[in-house]
Formats: structure tokens, C-alpha cells, sequence
């Protein structure tokens, strides 16, 4: 092992153990309910929705916690932002000119509040690397991107393979589907269904479902599955969650707007998950990303989940969506045109 990766395997572990030390103390003042099978009962719907970006602004350098101040004011900014939206128009106005690919603000969802984990309000989803970014890509993840974006350059409406999995209703946009699963500007919700051998995650976003299996190992390496093959163990009152044989064409997408990206990732993903009820409408959603062939080191994220009495609604994907017929025909009408 190079020096490097074992400074970033001490630095991980340390992370590591000083996360499990905080939930079990805080599962020690929270006795979740049990399933009638005796497991703590995580069912329910919940929402991971939050003010807090996935990745750290830059600016904040390694600040991983803000000030009750600092929270507040960036609370402030989206209740403005939404009071403005929700303005009426001036019908006087000129019309302000579109962009392709644009929403209205009418389809966003987001939060109001910044993320509060184990009573502190965080700058970042992510708590490792220390300073709250995805880390670099490892030389073979860099040539993995590279090829995707010049595949992408060269046929990029060559046919329905070529284009998004959200625009072909496979998974949710952005990594909400997950794991791990990230929160989005609109439908973070989920909903956990457990029996005595499995747990169910229907994710409202294109309503993908994901089966957990207690125990038992996981399907041969050239089975691959959308959101991964998953295999759950209780540790105490933890849901200890590992995923692997993801399917090839299942991407990391982190951000949104102008800073989204795709990752593009190796078959030695895997993604570890810990659910911990921590409080009668929180869970502790703890994940960490491990793929040498990808990343430069693993990295580690905190969510909180928290329960809502709204239902989960279908999601309307295909019905009534013309989008990619339209985007493939009109690069077949195009290329007559040459």
C-alpha cells in the first residue's frame, strides 16, 4: 500500500469511528420501536430534502459545522428566494427569454432548513475528505470520464443507450435512487417497508423500488443491477447496508444546475449505508463510497431523514413524455439535412 492510501485509510477509519461512537450515543437515549419481527422499525415515509449541498462550498475550506448565525441567514436567503418566486407576474413585463432545458420554479421542491446532524448545522453533506468535496478521480476514473465525454461528443442522440438514465426513466435524476441516496430539488421522498428477511426502499422519484435481503450473500459479479445488489445485517439498532454489482451504466451524479456532473463508475463499486433511528421522526443516514478504480480514496456522507405525513405520489415519467422521441428524431431529421 502507498504511503498515501494508508494516511487516507488511518484518516477514514479515525472519521469512522468517531461517526459510530456519536449514533450509538445517540441510539442509547432512543429506544426505536420494534417490527413485529423484533427489528427496530424504520417504516414509514421519509425525506432527506435539505438546504445543505452535498458538496462544501469551496469558500468554507475544511468548516464542516456552521454557526446558528450563519444557518440562519442561509435559511433567509431561500425563504426569500421563494417569496420572490411566488410573486405575481407583471403582465406589463417584457417576457423574459427561455432556456432550453430550464425549469420553472414551479416544479422545485427544496427545503427551508439546513441540515442538523447530531445537533450540528452542517455545511456539507459530505464529511469525508475533511474538506467536504468528492475526491479527485483516480487515473482510471479520469480515462473512464474522458471516454464517456468524448462517446457523448461524438453520438450523443445516436439513440435512446446514449442518453440519460432520468431521461429514460430508469432512475431518478441526480443520485436520489441511489445508494448512496442524495437529496435533489424535487422528490427526496422515500418510503421503508420491512418484513422478517427484507426491507423495501420505494423512492418516490420514478418510483424505482430497492429490495435489501438480511444476510445471505450477494448475486454472482456478472449480475448487475439498477441501484446495486444490497445485503442488510442489524448491529444493534443500526441497519448496516453493503451494495455491490451496480450496473454498468449507473452513474454518481453529484450537484445540480451548473454544478452537476456525472461520474461514471468501475465494478468495484461498493457503497456501505447505516440507518439509525436516532429520534421518533429522525433517521441517521450514514454512507461511505468506496471504488479504487474510480476514486483517488473513499469518501463519507451524513443525512438526516426525517418522517413526513405526506404520502408518497406516483410518479408520471413516461406517461405523456415525448421528450426523447422528440430529441432522437430530431437528430434523425438533422443528419438528413447534411
Amino acid at each position: 500500500m502507498k504511503p498515501g492510501n494508508a494516511a487516507n485509510s488511518i484518516h477514514l477509519c479515525a472519521a469512522i469511528c468517531m461517526t459510530l461512537g456519536s449514533a450509538a450515543a445517540l441510539a442509547d437515549n432512543y429506544k426505536a420501536p420494534r417490527t413485529m419481527h423484533g427489528h427496530p422499525d424504520l417504516q414509514g415515509i421519509w425525506t432527506n430534502a435539505t438546504l445543505t449541498p452535498v458538496e462544501r462550498p469551496k469558500t468554507l475550506g475544511n468548516k464542516l459545522v456552521l454557526s446558528e448565525p450563519e444557518a440562519l441567514q442561509m435559511e433567509k436567503r431561500m425563504q426569500d428566494f421563494a417569496a420572490e418566486s411566488d410573486r405575481p407576474s407583471d403582465l406589463n413585463k417584457e417576457l423574459p427569454k427561455g432556456s432550453v432545458g430550464g425549469y420553472n420554479v414551479f416544479w422545485f421542491d427544496p427545503a427551508n432548513k439546513v441540515a442538523n446532524v447530531k445537533g450540528e448545522r452542517r455545511s456539507s453533506l459530505i464529511v469525508y475528505p475533511e474538506d467536504g468535496q468528492v475526491p479527485a478521480l483516480s487515473e482510471p476514473g479520469q480515462q473512464r470520464l474522458a471516454a464517456r465525454t468524448a462517446r457523448a461528443a461524438q453520438g450523443a442522440f445516436d439513440g435512446p443507450e446514449q442518453r440519460a438514465v432520468g431521461e429514460r426513466c430508469l432512475l431518478g435524476f441526480g443520485s436520489n435512487s441511489g445508494p448512496p441516496m442524495l437529496p435533489v430539488m424535487y422528490n427526496s421522498n422515500y418510503q421503508i417497508v420491512q418484513s422478517a428477511d427484507a426491507v423495501l426502499i420505494h423512492v418516490e422519484m420514478v418510483h424505482d423500488a430497492r429490495i435489501i435481503r438480511l444476510g445471505g450473500t450477494h448475486a454472482p459479479d456478472h449480475v448487475r443491477k439498477w441501484m446495486g445488489d444490497s445485503i442488510g445485517r442489524w448491529e444493534g439498532d443500526t441497519l448496516v447496508v453493503e451494495t455491490t454489482n451496480f450496473n454498468p451504466a449507473q452513474p454518481i451524479q453529484i450537484g445540480q444546475g451548473a454544478s452537476y456532473r456525472l461520474i461514471p463508475v468501475s465494478p468495484k463499486l461498493k457503497v456501505t449505508e447505516r440507518f439509525t433511528r436516532t429520534e421518533a421522526q429522525t433517521i441517521h443516514y450514514e454512507f461511505t463510497v468506496e471504488d479504487p478504480d474510480t476514486f483517488s480514496t473513499p469518501w463519507r456522507g451524513e443525512i438526516p431523514f426525517h418522517y413526513t405525513d405526506q404520502p408518497i405520489y406516483e410518479y408520471a415519467c413516461h406517461e405523456g413524455n415525448y421528450a426523447l422521441p422528440g430529441i432522437l428524431a430530431g437528430a434523425r431529421e438533422e443528419e438528413k439535412r447534411k
